[in-house]
């Protein structure tokens, strides 16, 4: 009988899990965290606590805890455990993201002025338990007694999925939402639109998706003459986007659509041809890069028509944004075009790159009349960052409307502080630092890492103008789910830091140890991820 007893011990023993002060690795690094003596046992009898407003984030933890005990914790409004509850005292000094979580020996509480920062605490919380445990059920967890203070330096963290390209489904999507969440980046942009592919159900215009969303073949490389030899198409329908956005709002992501104008068009003229300049293109391409085809802005139907379809898409996405993309237009269709030369001449437009400002700034104003607000690449700016314009001396007389997000990808950093220096809010997504489609030996993980939204040398005055950061995966040549994630991760989580964590706080080499816990978690979610340097 006290053989039996021993082993019953022994066997608990075993199955409760426990976390040093040592091994506590999140990522994000949190802004402050300071240590305490002793340790709480977290088990299946601690209950969650949190009122009614609360209750997609107490959701959210419950269902951390079930995965992980195996079994349901019981909630509650009131008592002693695991306490989710505002604080607004906490908004001027940590804002509506920040949040502080404090671990005692007799429980936990995480207190935040908003939603989002409970939630944020909840996923640093979660970081605290051993990166298996929701993958293998544990009797209980000691969890360090701490105080964390936490808030992120930029509002803007954003990720962004190319599915015109190549389209990777609901399911996928999903997942990287999953992702995002446990790492607090809070934008998903969605790149739904493009030459390639559309992907977006328009019920006014149903070819665009009939039409568009497919093609016959894919080239295998840059320039290459050679195709797949299979045809690919996919698009979501309206309810499946609906579904998308309500998975993301539970996790705090607000998703930014992209719908590509008046360049990277030739999926929607595919399906309507008399939307293009050429009036030539009857198939959506099959190859990559900067196309030939545009939309023909000087006719007043193809704008109606594109307003017609942000219609349906401001009405979809209930985020503040709407991105247009804006960039890579060819302009020599317009230039060797009698209309569109005679609609500039009527308008007194002096270039076609003052055409495209005219037709964004149509656009921007349509969007904010709708109650949101337009953002595109910074060529709609004007920016000179394309080899075949560099030279040219035509001036740029029209000016993009100011409540435009400029959203920074390639040329001089000095063309981000002309735009902030002008009054524009800016993202940073500078090509060279934040693409994901690059090579790791293009782009190490220590030059991700070493990324700064904020261009070295601009006056502190202007800091606020810059929103933050977003990475791109772009998918031209990455078909398979598998080599999507072998270019996401870990990178997600590195830029997921560099838009969290404040500047002093980074450690490369603090980070690199921390993400051996994450990559932990990859492996039992079964995702492939890049194990170099």
């Amino acid at each position: 009988m006290h053989i039996f007893k021993s082993l019953i011990v022994m066997v608990f023993a075993l199955s409760f899990c426990q976390v040093s002060a040592q091994a506590v690795k999140i990522i994000p690094e949190p802004e402050s965290i300071v240590y305490g003596e002793g340790v709480f046992k977290l088990g299946t009898q601690t209950k969650v606590i949190a009122s009614p407003e609360l209750e997609n984030e107490a959701d959210f933890l419950v269902g951390i805890l079930e995965s992980g005990f195996g079994s349901k914790p019981k909630t509650a409004k009131k008592g002693k455990g695991i306490v989710l509850q505002f604080d607004n005292s906490l908004l001027e000094s940590m804002g509506e993201e920040g949040y502080s979580l404090s671990v005692t020996s007799g429980g936990v509480n995480i207190s935040a002025a908003t939603p989002a920062g409970v939630f944020y605490g909840i996923q640093s919380f979660r970081q605290l338990l051993p990166q298996d445990f929701e993958f293998v059920n544990c009797e209980g967890v000691e969890i360090p007694v701490l105080d964390i203070s936490d808030s992120p330096r930029f509002p803007w963290r954003a990720f962004m999925l190319d599915e015109s390209r190549h389209f990777k489904g609901m399911a996928e999507v999903k997942k990287l939402l999953d992702q995002m969440a446990l790492l607090k980046l809070n934008t998903f942009h969605w790149h739904l639109t493009d030459d390639q592919g559309w992907r977006i159900e328009i019920k006014k215009y149903p070819k665009l998706t009939e039409v568009g969303g497919k093609r016959k073949d894919t080239q295998t490389s840059f320039r290459s003459e050679e195709r797949t030899g299979v045809p690919h198409e996919g698009f979501y329908t309206q309810e499946q986007i609906k579904e998308v956005i309500a998975y993301a709002a539970d996790r705090h992501i607000t998703i930014v659509p992209e719908i590509e104008m008046p360049g990277h068009a030739m999926a929607a003229v595919a399906a309507y041809p008399w939307l293009g300049s050429l009036g030539t293109t009857t198939e959506v391409s099959e190859i990559f890069g900067k196309m030939d085809d545009s939309f023909r802005i000087s006719d007043p139907e193809v704008v109606s028509f594109l307003k017609d379809v942000l219609d349906e898409v401001m009405a979809l996405f209930p985020g503040e944004v709407i991105h247009v993309g804006g960039d890579e237009v060819n302009l020599k269709p317009w230039e060797e075009s009698e209309d569109v030369q005679a609609f500039m001449k009527a308008k007194d437009l002096n270039s076609p790159v003052d055409l495209q400002i005219y037709f964004t700034n149509e656009i921007s104003s349509y969007v904010d009349a709708a109650g949101k607000r337009m953002m595109g690449w910074n060529d709609i700016m004007g920016d000179d960052i394309h080899e075949e314009r560099e030279g040219q001396d035509t001036k740029v007389e029209q000016e993009l409307a100011k409540s435009a997000i400029v959203h920074f990808w390639k040329g001089d950093l000095k063309l981000i502080t002309r735009a902030v220096q002008d009054g524009y809010d800016v993202v940073n997504s500078n090509h060279w630092d934040t693409y994901l489609d690059y090579t790791f030996k293009r782009t190490p993980l220590s030059k991700s890492y070493a990324f700064n939204p904020i261009p070295e040398g601009l006056d502190e005055k202007y800091h606020h103008h810059i929103l933050g950061l977003g990475t791109q995966m772009w998918s031209e040549w990455i078909p398979e789910v598998s080599q999507m994630q072998r270019q996401v991760f870990p990178r997600l989580a590195i830029y997921a830091e560099v838009g969290w964590t404040q500047l002093e706080n980074k450690d490369f080499d603090r980070f690199s140890e921390s993400l051996e816990s994450l990559k932990t978690r990859w492996k039992l979610e079964g995702i492939n991820y890049y194990d170099g340097e």
